[in-house]
Protein backbone atom coordinates (compact mmCIF):
# COMPACT_ATOMS: atom_id res chain seq x y z
CA UNK A 1 0.00 0.00 0.00
CA UNK A 2 1.03 3.38 -0.67
CA UNK A 3 2.63 5.27 1.84
CA UNK A 4 0.68 7.93 4.00
CA UNK A 5 0.51 11.50 3.47
CA UNK A 6 3.59 13.11 3.67
CA UNK A 7 4.79 13.83 6.87
CA UNK A 8 6.78 17.16 7.64
CA UNK A 9 9.84 15.14 9.95
CA UNK A 10 10.96 11.83 10.91
CA UNK A 11 8.47 9.94 13.20
CA UNK A 12 10.63 7.25 15.13
CA UNK A 13 8.79 4.29 16.69
CA UNK A 14 10.00 2.30 19.93
CA UNK A 15 9.04 -0.84 20.97
CA UNK A 16 8.35 -2.12 24.55
CA UNK A 17 9.76 -6.01 25.56
CA UNK A 18 7.01 -7.77 26.91
CA UNK A 19 8.38 -10.59 28.56
CA UNK A 20 11.17 -10.26 31.46
CA UNK A 21 13.15 -13.36 29.91
CA UNK A 22 15.31 -13.71 26.50
CA UNK A 23 15.95 -10.27 26.45
CA UNK A 24 19.01 -10.64 23.77
CA UNK A 25 16.37 -12.21 21.80
CA UNK A 26 13.68 -9.72 21.99
CA UNK A 27 15.64 -6.61 21.57
CA UNK A 28 17.68 -8.50 18.66
CA UNK A 29 14.50 -9.35 16.62
CA UNK A 30 13.38 -5.63 17.76
CA UNK A 31 16.28 -4.53 15.74
CA UNK A 32 16.00 -6.44 12.87
CA UNK A 33 12.11 -5.41 12.33
CA UNK A 34 13.25 -1.82 11.91
CA UNK A 35 11.91 -0.46 15.19
CA UNK A 36 14.63 2.78 16.70
CA UNK A 37 14.01 1.95 19.94
CA UNK A 38 13.34 -0.98 22.31
CA UNK A 39 12.29 -0.27 25.21
CA UNK A 40 10.87 -1.77 28.76
CA UNK A 41 8.63 -0.62 31.98
CA UNK A 42 9.34 -1.57 35.91
CA UNK A 43 7.70 -2.10 38.64
CA UNK A 44 8.45 -3.59 41.63
CA UNK A 45 5.39 -5.29 42.54
CA UNK A 46 2.34 -4.98 39.77
CA UNK A 47 -0.44 -6.49 38.78
CA UNK A 48 1.66 -8.71 36.36
CA UNK A 49 5.20 -9.96 35.95
CA UNK A 50 7.40 -6.84 35.69
CA UNK A 51 11.11 -6.30 34.68
CA UNK A 52 13.56 -3.71 35.98
CA UNK A 53 14.54 -1.35 33.44
CA UNK A 54 18.09 -0.83 33.88
CA UNK A 55 18.99 -4.55 34.04
CA UNK A 56 16.82 -5.66 31.15
CA UNK A 57 18.54 -2.52 29.10
CA UNK A 58 21.65 -3.17 29.71
CA UNK A 59 21.28 -7.19 28.38
CA UNK A 60 19.62 -5.64 25.12
CA UNK A 61 22.25 -3.14 24.54
CA UNK A 62 24.96 -6.20 24.45
CA UNK A 63 23.35 -7.73 22.03
CA UNK A 64 22.71 -4.65 19.86
CA UNK A 65 24.23 -2.33 17.81
CA UNK A 66 22.32 0.73 17.11
CA UNK A 67 19.36 0.30 18.95
CA UNK A 68 18.21 3.06 21.21
CA UNK A 69 17.62 2.06 24.71
CA UNK A 70 14.60 3.70 26.57
CA UNK A 71 13.31 2.96 29.97
CA UNK A 72 9.54 3.39 29.77
CA UNK A 73 9.57 4.26 33.18
CA UNK A 74 12.32 4.46 35.21
CA UNK A 75 10.26 4.83 38.98
CA UNK A 76 12.21 7.22 39.86
CA UNK A 77 10.90 8.05 43.63
CA UNK A 78 11.76 4.69 44.59
CA UNK A 79 15.72 5.09 43.90
CA UNK A 80 17.87 6.97 45.76
CA UNK A 81 18.62 9.80 43.65
CA UNK A 82 22.85 9.54 43.54
CA UNK A 83 22.00 5.74 42.45
CA UNK A 84 19.62 6.32 40.01
CA UNK A 85 22.02 8.65 38.33
CA UNK A 86 24.85 6.27 38.96
CA UNK A 87 22.73 3.29 36.52
CA UNK A 88 21.82 5.84 34.09
CA UNK A 89 25.16 7.08 33.39
CA UNK A 90 26.73 3.22 33.82
CA UNK A 91 24.36 2.34 31.03
CA UNK A 92 24.42 4.75 28.69
CA UNK A 93 28.20 4.56 28.72
CA UNK A 94 28.42 0.78 28.56
CA UNK A 95 25.63 1.30 25.41
CA UNK A 96 28.07 3.38 23.54
CA UNK A 97 25.66 6.46 23.99
CA UNK A 98 22.11 5.02 23.23
CA UNK A 99 20.37 5.36 26.89
CA UNK A 100 17.25 7.55 26.91
CA UNK A 101 15.53 7.57 30.39
CA UNK A 102 12.12 7.81 30.98
CA UNK A 103 11.00 8.97 34.01
CA UNK A 104 7.42 9.20 35.88
CA UNK A 105 6.14 8.89 39.61
CA UNK A 106 4.25 5.53 39.42
CA UNK A 107 1.74 5.09 42.37
CA UNK A 108 -0.90 2.73 40.74
CA UNK A 109 -0.25 0.73 43.49
CA UNK A 110 0.55 2.16 46.83
CA UNK A 111 1.39 -1.45 48.89
CA UNK A 112 4.79 -1.05 46.32
CA UNK A 113 5.71 2.65 47.63
CA UNK A 114 4.70 1.13 51.35
CA UNK A 115 7.66 -1.84 50.83
CA UNK A 116 9.98 0.56 49.26
CA UNK A 117 9.66 2.38 52.45
CA UNK A 118 8.56 5.75 50.26
CA UNK A 119 5.22 7.49 51.13
CA UNK A 120 3.56 7.78 47.94
CA UNK A 121 2.61 11.46 48.70
CA UNK A 122 5.87 12.23 48.57
CA UNK A 123 6.69 10.95 45.06
CA UNK A 124 6.20 13.89 43.02
CA UNK A 125 8.39 16.02 45.48
CA UNK A 126 11.24 13.23 45.24
CA UNK A 127 11.12 12.68 41.51
CA UNK A 128 11.79 16.60 40.97
CA UNK A 129 14.64 16.71 43.67
CA UNK A 130 15.90 13.90 42.12
CA UNK A 131 15.67 15.20 38.74
CA UNK A 132 17.76 18.16 39.98
CA UNK A 133 20.25 16.03 41.76
CA UNK A 134 20.66 14.51 38.20
CA UNK A 135 21.69 17.25 36.13
CA UNK A 136 23.96 18.08 38.31
CA UNK A 137 25.75 14.73 38.39
CA UNK A 138 26.05 14.34 34.87
CA UNK A 139 27.86 17.46 33.99
CA UNK A 140 29.63 18.46 37.34
CA UNK A 141 32.30 18.00 39.31
CA UNK A 142 32.41 18.66 43.51
CA UNK A 143 28.35 18.50 43.87
CA UNK A 144 26.77 20.01 46.56
CA UNK A 145 23.09 19.84 47.30
CA UNK A 146 20.92 20.68 50.36
CA UNK A 147 17.55 19.26 49.80
CA UNK A 148 14.15 17.57 51.56
CA UNK A 149 15.22 14.11 50.69
CA UNK A 150 19.10 14.68 49.66
CA UNK A 151 22.40 16.06 50.71
CA UNK A 152 25.65 15.90 48.66
CA UNK A 153 28.59 17.47 50.11
CA UNK A 154 31.31 17.39 47.53
CA UNK A 155 30.78 14.39 45.12
CA UNK A 156 32.04 13.20 41.37
CA UNK A 157 30.04 11.00 39.29
CA UNK A 158 32.58 9.15 37.49
CA UNK A 159 32.18 8.10 34.42
CA UNK A 160 29.72 11.18 33.65
CA UNK A 161 27.17 9.90 30.57
CA UNK A 162 29.00 10.07 27.17
CA UNK A 163 25.72 12.22 26.00
CA UNK A 164 26.35 14.75 27.58
CA UNK A 165 25.43 17.12 29.33
CA UNK A 166 22.91 13.95 29.77
CA UNK A 167 20.98 11.40 28.33
CA UNK A 168 17.74 12.74 26.96
CA UNK A 169 15.41 12.53 29.32
CA UNK A 170 11.90 11.73 28.66
CA UNK A 171 9.08 12.76 31.30
CA UNK A 172 5.86 10.38 31.60
CA UNK A 173 2.49 10.55 32.59
CA UNK A 174 -0.74 12.09 32.34
CA UNK A 175 -1.64 15.05 34.43
CA UNK A 176 -0.41 19.08 34.65
CA UNK A 177 1.75 18.33 37.47
CA UNK A 178 4.21 15.92 34.55
CA UNK A 179 3.35 18.97 32.20
CA UNK A 180 5.60 21.28 34.62
CA UNK A 181 7.56 18.38 34.96
CA UNK A 182 8.80 17.95 31.08
CA UNK A 183 8.70 21.64 30.84
CA UNK A 184 11.02 21.87 33.46
CA UNK A 185 13.19 18.83 32.70
CA UNK A 186 12.51 17.08 29.84
CA UNK A 187 14.12 16.40 26.54
CA UNK A 188 10.99 14.79 25.77
CA UNK A 189 7.36 13.99 26.62
CA UNK A 190 6.09 10.60 27.01
CA UNK A 191 2.10 10.44 28.17
CA UNK A 192 0.10 7.27 28.36
CA UNK A 193 -3.60 6.59 27.91
CA UNK A 194 -3.53 9.51 26.23
CA UNK A 195 -6.05 10.45 23.39
CA UNK A 196 -4.77 12.24 20.22
CA UNK A 197 -6.77 15.77 21.46
CA UNK A 198 -5.43 14.91 24.79
CA UNK A 199 -1.81 14.64 23.39
CA UNK A 200 -2.29 18.08 21.79
CA UNK A 201 -3.31 19.89 24.91
CA UNK A 202 -0.32 18.77 26.64
CA UNK A 203 2.19 19.52 24.34
CA UNK A 204 0.22 23.03 23.99
CA UNK A 205 0.82 23.58 27.74
CA UNK A 206 3.85 22.16 27.95
CA UNK A 207 5.37 25.15 25.30
CA UNK A 208 3.90 27.22 27.29
CA UNK A 209 5.10 26.57 30.76
CA UNK A 210 8.51 26.28 28.90
CA UNK A 211 8.67 29.23 27.79
CA UNK A 212 7.69 31.02 31.19
CA UNK A 213 10.50 29.20 32.56
CA UNK A 214 12.51 31.05 30.04
CA UNK A 215 13.23 28.02 28.03
CA UNK A 216 13.11 28.30 24.26
CA UNK A 217 13.99 24.98 23.21
CA UNK A 218 11.06 22.76 22.49
CA UNK A 219 10.44 19.35 24.12
CA UNK A 220 9.92 16.67 21.96
CA UNK A 221 6.66 15.48 22.19
CA UNK A 222 6.45 11.46 22.83
CA UNK A 223 3.63 8.85 23.21
CA UNK A 224 3.54 5.55 24.64
CA UNK A 225 0.69 3.59 23.52
CA UNK A 226 -0.63 -0.01 23.52
CA UNK A 227 -1.58 -1.59 20.46
CA UNK A 228 -2.88 -4.89 19.27
CA UNK A 229 -2.26 -5.44 14.79
CA UNK A 230 -4.42 -8.53 13.30
CA UNK A 231 -5.73 -9.05 9.98
CA UNK A 232 -9.67 -9.02 12.21
CA UNK A 233 -10.87 -6.19 13.46
CA UNK A 234 -12.77 -7.39 16.12
CA UNK A 235 -9.94 -10.09 17.28
CA UNK A 236 -7.58 -7.05 17.32
CA UNK A 237 -9.90 -5.28 20.10
CA UNK A 238 -10.68 -8.20 21.56
CA UNK A 239 -6.80 -9.39 22.42
CA UNK A 240 -6.35 -5.52 24.05
CA UNK A 241 -8.92 -5.92 25.77
CA UNK A 242 -8.23 -9.13 27.59
CA UNK A 243 -4.52 -8.29 28.23
CA UNK A 244 -5.15 -4.39 29.16
CA UNK A 245 -8.23 -5.62 31.62
CA UNK A 246 -5.74 -8.18 33.43
CA UNK A 247 -2.45 -5.82 33.33
CA UNK A 248 -4.48 -2.58 35.36
CA UNK A 249 -6.64 -4.71 36.68
CA UNK A 250 -9.94 -3.21 35.49
CA UNK A 251 -12.25 -3.46 32.84
CA UNK A 252 -10.84 -2.10 29.67
CA UNK A 253 -14.03 -2.76 26.84
CA UNK A 254 -15.02 0.91 26.75
CA UNK A 255 -11.07 2.16 26.87
CA UNK A 256 -9.88 0.25 24.02
CA UNK A 257 -11.13 2.75 21.25
CA UNK A 258 -10.19 5.79 23.43
CA UNK A 259 -6.51 5.15 24.55
CA UNK A 260 -4.70 2.31 22.38
CA UNK A 261 -4.71 1.14 19.08
CA UNK A 262 -6.46 -2.07 17.81
CA UNK A 263 -7.58 -3.69 14.74
CA UNK A 264 -6.46 -4.15 11.11
CA UNK A 265 -3.71 -2.50 9.42
CA UNK A 266 -5.55 0.02 8.00
CA UNK A 267 -7.42 1.14 10.98
CA UNK A 268 -4.27 1.23 12.99
CA UNK A 269 -2.18 3.31 10.56
CA UNK A 270 -5.32 5.68 10.65
CA UNK A 271 -5.24 5.79 14.87
CA UNK A 272 -1.70 6.20 14.50
CA UNK A 273 -2.33 9.14 12.25
CA UNK A 274 -4.68 11.03 14.23
CA UNK A 275 -1.91 11.32 17.21
CA UNK A 276 1.08 11.69 14.39
CA UNK A 277 -1.31 15.05 13.11
CA UNK A 278 -1.93 15.64 17.41
CA UNK A 279 2.29 16.53 17.53
CA UNK A 280 3.94 12.88 18.04
CA UNK A 281 7.23 12.54 16.24
CA UNK A 282 8.39 9.60 19.02
CA UNK A 283 5.94 6.79 18.92
CA UNK A 284 6.79 4.13 21.67
CA UNK A 285 4.32 0.75 20.68
CA UNK A 286 3.80 -1.34 23.54
CA UNK A 287 1.88 -4.91 22.39
CA UNK A 288 -1.61 -5.52 24.24
CA UNK A 289 -2.22 -9.11 23.28
CA UNK A 290 -2.43 -12.85 24.49
CA UNK A 291 1.12 -13.94 24.78
CA UNK A 292 0.76 -16.36 22.02
CA UNK A 293 0.04 -13.78 19.62
CA UNK A 294 2.95 -10.77 20.81
CA UNK A 295 5.12 -11.84 18.04
CA UNK A 296 3.17 -11.74 15.40
CA UNK A 297 1.21 -8.47 16.49
CA UNK A 298 4.56 -7.02 16.70
CA UNK A 299 6.02 -8.06 13.70
CA UNK A 300 2.65 -7.52 11.45
CA UNK A 301 2.69 -3.64 12.73
CA UNK A 302 6.24 -3.45 11.77
CA UNK A 303 6.08 -4.75 7.83
CA UNK A 304 2.20 -3.72 7.23
CA UNK A 305 1.76 -0.04 9.31
CA UNK A 306 5.05 1.30 9.70
CA UNK A 307 6.73 1.61 6.19
CA UNK A 308 3.40 3.84 6.16
CA UNK A 309 4.84 6.47 7.87
CA UNK A 310 8.54 6.37 6.66
CA UNK A 311 10.39 8.01 3.92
Amino acid sequence: MANEQQIDTEIEFGLAMRRADKVAEQAQAIENLGYDYVTTGEHVFFHVPCSNAFISLAVAAGATTTLKLMSTITLLPLYPAVLAAKQAAALDVASGGRFHMGIGVGGELPREFEASGVPVSERGARTNEALEIMKLLFSEDDVHFDGKFNQLSGVTLEPKPLQQPSPPIWISGRKDAAWRRAARFGTGWLPYMYTPEMLAESNQAIAKYRSDEGNQSPVDPGLFIFFCCHEDNATAVEYANQRLSKQYNQDFTQMIDKYAIAGDPDRCAERLREYIDAGARTIILSAASPMSYVEEAESFMAQEVLPRFRP
